[in-house]
């Protein structure tokens, strides 16, 4: 089966903290990974995306240019999600020259097909230098609900679609002032043409039962008050329109927004490019048997669930204007938008901009991947809002990374190490080693399952209550009071079927912790490579833009999700520990010391 992983693209404004990672970063790939092992043909795609006046606004702030500017986070955010283990196929971003061409040619063939109308707006304008405000720089009072922080473009209480100027007493996020509205003509997707089949489009992924209900329902509720949306802006930094209109509307680029979700098919398109095969993005993208999965934090489900969908349609003229597919084809809908809810820290917001914030980097550097990716999966903000707090950080390290996952590696590595050197040839298993056996490989199909519905913390949970079982077959086989040469045969059958689980439950916990992985297969023998990694790359633009970093890598070596034998003979040595565990008064000193600025 072919498989889309469609990953939101990080906003290039800054190095990424562990809100973000736990909304996109993290699910998608322990998700795309699982899908690699269960034989499916995975495409993961995303980048940076760099356009839009908030860039614009923080470039004038640090006195740089927004190249510059975007240059600079673009590699720290994807130095930071490759060391974080993200197996990307292709990360890039939406200064590169193929993405412009994509987004300008969808925009013509939506145009052509009747789906873009010219209509006067009226728009917020900075009263000090005149610049158009982006809509989430504006706050004010929900005309709907009276919720007295909407933004611009939502509102984030009751859900619904703004404009600026609908809010009451609105206000410049940046300085405060009133913004100034003037009229000016933008170019709008006409959404209301389109209702119709978005609203058979999400019924129809309803029916499925597979969409979380929050993001189902939040996303045919918005239906009931559609209207044209604007999809240019007055600003100096992004995509320009096409062609003639570039002459005619100079001052015009596209909306972020709209520019940002064509990333998904640029990235694809791209992507087959440099593979030396510029069609192969089509088996994900035009091939109607194919799957789409869309990650990101639930702040961004209207782009996904509606304006996306609502591009998709009007490319395909699928609306009530009719029309026909441009070159790329009919583009597949998103089988399931799967958005997560938000994480918060120790019961606060995180907020660069309050310093209210644990940086990614961070984490990786003081504590490694594993413990990060370990938390994120067991207590993230999988389908509700969740808290990071230190000392729940340190306490699942060192409870269930360290005593329970660790240490079954580590004790079954120095048995076989120190009675055999080597994986043992057993003898007859018994029923408490068939047991055993049979509940691990049972798992694989169990949290298989919960993997390919999105159900994370479930199938994490279960793969560590089959670590339990496993700790529990050595304390009822008791293998380090075997020490006579007449349990000889026994000890060697408890230490193979002990080494099989262990391996087992390794390939159970690759798609979670994939560093992880790679040093408990180094502990039993292995390469200490079970599990590909993705790696960052400068390359070459294709169309003769700038350089620039990207994430990749070969994911043909994914071991299979099975049980699999392992081998009698493979020389085991005296294993180092997998994790490190944390001193926990040590730790959430320091890091709240940091966080109230005494660190």
């Amino acid at each position: 089966m072919k498989v889309l992983s469609a990953v939101a693209w990080p906003y290039a404004n800054g190095p990424r903290h562990l809100g973000h990672v736990a909304g996109f970063g993290v699910p998608s790939d322990v998700f795309s990974r699982y899908m690699r092992m269960a034989g499916h043909d995975v495409l993961m795609v995303s980048g940076s995306d760099e356009h839009g006046t908030p860039i614009l606004v923080l470039a004038d702030k640090q006195g740089t240019t927004a190249r510059e500017l975007v240059d600079t986070h673009h590699a720290t955010i994807a130095h930071e999600l490759a060391d974080l283990g993200c197996s990307y196929d292709l990360y890039t971003r939406t200064t590169s020259r193929n993405h412009y061409q994509v987004v300008q040619d969808l925009f013509e063939q939506c145009r052509a097909n009747g789906y873009f109308i010219e209509q006067t707006q009226q728009v917020a304008l900075d009263a000090r230098t005149g610049r158009t405000l982006p809509d989430r720089y504006i706050e004010g009072t929900c005309p709907i609900c009276g919720y007295e922080e909407a933004r611009g473009d939502q509102c984030d209480n009751c859900g619904n679609q703004l404009e600026p100027s609908d809010l009451k007493q609105p206000r410049s996020k940046i300085d405060g002032s009133t913004p100034q509205f003037g009229e000016t003509e933008h170019f709008f997707l006409d959404l209301p043409a389109l209702a119709d089949a978005l609203r058979e489009y999400l019924q129809g992924r309803e029916a499925t039962g597979t969409w979380r209900p929050n993001v189902i329902r939040f996303s045919l509720n918005i239906l009931d008050d559609i209207r044209p949306r604007a999809m240019t802006r007055d600003i100096d930094w992004g995509i320009p329109l096409p062609g003639e209109l570039a002459t005619k509307y100079p001052t015009k680029r596209f909306y972020v927004w709209f520019d940002a979700v064509i990333g998904y098919l640029s990235a694809s398109i791209e992507w087959a490019r440099r593979q030396g095969d510029p069609e192969r993005w089509r088996e994900w993208w035009n091939d109607p048997e194919a799957l789409s999965y869309y990650f990101m934090g639930k702040d961004n489900i209207t782009f996904h669930s509606q304006i996306w969908p609502a591009e998709l349609l009007a490319y395909s003229g699928k609306g009530a204007k009719g029309g026909e597919p441009g070159p790329y084809g009919e583009l597949n809908l998103p089988t399931e938008v799967v958005s997560s809810e938000f994480l918060t820290m120790e019961s606060r917001q995180f907020s660069s901009s309050r310093g209210h914030v644990i940086g990614v980097r961070h984490v990786l550097e003081a504590y490694g991947p594993d413990p990060l990716r370990y938390f994120i999966c067991a207590a993230g903000p999988e389908n509700q809002d969740a808290d990071f707090t230190w000392p729940d950080f340190v306490q699942r390290n060192n409870s269930e990374l360290v005593a329970g996952w660790g240490n079954l590696v580590n004790r079954t590595a120095s048995m076989v190490a120190k009675n055999f050197g080597e994986i043992p040839q057993p003898g007859d298993l018994e029923d408490v080693d068939r047991a055993v056996v049979a509940r691990v490989a049972a798992a694989f199909d169990e949290v298989g399952g919960l993997l390919a519905r999105h159900r994370q913390k479930a199938a994490l949970a279960e793969v560590m209550r089959v670590v339990g079982d496993v700790n529990k077959y050595v304390t009822d086989t008791e293998p380090f009071r075997l020490k006579g040469e007449d349990q000889r045969e026994r000890l060697a059958t408890v230490l193979h079927t002990l080494t099989q689980c262990v391996s087992d439950c390794n390939l159970l916990l690759a798609p979670f912790l994939p560093h992880a992985a790679n040093r408990v297969d180094a502990v039993l023998g292995g390469e200490g490579a079970l599990v590909p990694m993705p790696h960052v790359e400068d390359v070459e633009d294709l169309d003769g833009g700038p350089g620039y970093p990207v994430i990749t890598g070969d994911y043909s070596g994914f071991p299979r999700w099975e049980p699999t034998p392992v081998a009698v003979g493979t020389p085991i040595a005296k294993p180092s520990p997998v994790f490190v565990k944390l001193d926990a008064e040590e730790v959430v000193a320091t890091e709240r010391a940091a966080m109230s600025g005494e660190g």
